[in-house]
């Protein structure tokens, strides 16, 4: 029987972020990521920290989604399943009520030209133990220095229809390959296509590649690793075919097995414009 811890000791709106070179990006992003549940919605975020311009160790909690996840919530309230280590090293489920409405006011915030969502949340003492920031949201010059290109292996996690990778709640992590071009200018591309089976609740799962000895700038780089943060998940691109007849009309939609991903860029731009917590 699965324990379900409800929250919560105590919260913080801020850690202070680190990176250790004993975690590589797959476990970082394991335990950023998170199954969001809402009464009439399913979908999946991620935890990144927004640092704070007073003080340079210090990030503010942020979760990132698609906007259609948490509009589609009727109520006020989401749940978080995020996980945490107990005293004696092993993983619990933690789940982590977040309001998100106040007085039918949403609290998150939304990007005017694409479907992303972004809010500030309190979580608790050890939710997160390892908190990347923007920094690692990667920028249309950094596309191009590391000749980020199709046919590129890269990687999401999600939850599709709600599945868990095991009983601690972590998510499912999904590979597959850049499939579209260009990748640049981001901001009039505004998505790519990620080729990979997308299903309900993939929706706002985080995209990023890792790749070692990585070649670029017409040489090899041994030793080196580089990775990123290269966007969200959005929906599924499908195919719909209008058949009229003399009685009948209707539509069929042919799924493509392909993701539309929406820029890191747009999510940097959207949590740059959060502030700061009040």
């Amino acid at each position: 029987m699965k324990k379900i811890i409800v929250f919560i000791v105590f919260a913080l709106f801020f850690a202070f972020p680190y990176h250790s070179d004993s975690k590589e990006l797959n476990t970082i992003m394991m335990q950023a990521t998170c199954k969001i549940k809402g009464e009439g919605s399913l979908g999946t975020g991620f935890i990144i920290g927004k640092p704070d311009p007073t003080n340079p160790p210090k990030a503010f909690y942020t979760l990132v989604t698609a906007a259609h996840v948490l509009k589609a919530v009727r109520g006020d309230t989401i749940i978080l399943l995020l996980r945490k280590r107990d005293e004696s090293g092993l993983w619990k489920r933690l789940n982590v009520p977040i309001q998100i409405r106040n007085n039918n006011n949403p609290l998150w915030k939304t990007h005017p030209q694409v479907d992303l969502a972004a809010m500030f949340v309190r979580l608790p003492e050890g939710a997160i133990e390892t908190l990347l920031t923007t920094n690692s949201l990667l920028t249309d010059e950094q596309l191009k220095k590391y000749e980020i290109h199709p046919g590129l292996d890269i990687l999401c996690l999600g939850y599709p229809f709600g599945a868990e990778a095991n009983e601690y709640g972590f998510p499912i992590l999904r590979s597959g390959k850049i499939a579209s071009y260009p990748l640049t200018p981001t901001k009039e591309l505004k998505t790519f296509l990620f080729d990979f089976a997308v299903f309900r609740g993939n929706s706002g799962g985080p995209v990023y590649f890792v790749q070692k000895n990585p070649t670029y700038g017409r040489s090899v780089h041994l030793g080196k690793t580089i990775h990123g943060i290269l966007g969200i998940v959005v929906r599924e691109k499908n195919i719909t075919q209008k058949i009229e007849q003399l009685y009948e009309r209707k539509e069929t939609i042919t799924p493509l097995s392909l993701a539309e991903v929406i820029h890191a860029t747009f999510i940097r731009d959207l949590v740059d414009a959060l502030g700061t917590p009040q």
